[in-house]
This record gives structure tokens, sequence and C-alpha cells, in this order.
């Protein structure tokens, strides 16, 4: 089991360095609560990961490989209400890497950036293009704005 220990950002729109390094996910919750099951697609690749928060940053992540062939069955088939897409960027900034995730379709408009860390405490450098901060803001999980899309806010 991997502790991921994260916070997460809304981003200024225009101001952050988005590059050429983009990876398209595609995502759906098979359960959101009391813990989360998410099956993920990552271009060719497929994840099966269930999530279990402990405190606002830090959630215990199981994640496992999933044939991709059921991966898309279960996206079409399974999966809750609406499914996610976005681009992935990744970022470098003050030697930490960020993880910006620009929405798309119902969540089209939402832009976040995530830094995982090695501990709840850990000091961090927030960058010019980053602006509030919504670590402990529900609605801007993934799990969350799978059943509430950003765009019926």
């Amino acid at each position: 089991m991997k502790l991921e220990i994260e916070r997460k950002f809304l981003v200024k729109k225009g101001l952050w360095p988005k590059t050429e390094n983009k990876k398209l996910y595609e995502q759906g919750y098979l359960k959101t609560k009391p813990f989360s099951i998410r099956v993920r697609i990552v271009e060719d690749k497929a994840f099966l990961t269930i999530k279990n928060r402990e405190t606002s940053f830090t959630c215990q992540e199981f994640e496992y490989f999933l044939p991709l062939e059921d991966a898309q069955f279960f996206l079409k088939n399974l999966c809750s209400k609406s499914i996610i897409k976005k681009y992935r960027y990744t970022v470098i900034d003050n030697d930490t890497l960020w993880t910006i995730d620009e929405f798309l379709e119902e969540n089209r408009g939402l832009i976040l950036a995530e830094v995982e860390l090695n501990s709840e405490n850990s000091c961090i450098s927030i960058p010019q293009w980053v602006e509030t901060e919504v670590s402990k803001d529900f609605r801007y999980c993934n799990s969350y704005l799978a059943e509430n899309p950003f765009a019926t806010w």
C-alpha cells in the first residue's frame, strides 16, 4: 500500500507554463463513498485504483494494472454518471514536480495543479501561476467531479 500525500490548487488561466508533454486521461468511478474505486485509461494503459482518505492531504492508495479492454468495458458500462476526461501535464518549478490537469467536456474550464509530498508538513514554494489552495474542498476531487461536473456549479 502506498500513502499518497498531495496538495491541490486552482491554476491562474493563461499564466501556467503549458507544455507539449501532455497525456489524455479518461477515468470513471465504480464507487465513491466511503472510499473510491477508479478505472483509468492513460493512452494505451489501464489501471484500477482504490483510495481511502485518511486526512485532507493523505489517502491510502492501491493501484493495479488492468487489461485495456476490461477498462474500456467498465468505463462504458459500469462507471458512474460521467467520465472524467482531462489532459495531464507535468511541470518542474523550483525543483518541485507539479501535475496540472486541464479538464475537458463537462468539466471544461477547470485547471488544477497538484503536488505530491513526502509528508503533510513538507514545505513547498508556490509558483506565481498557482491561485487558491483547494486541498480541503471535496468538490475538486475527481470522484466528486464525475458525479457533479464543474459546468453545473
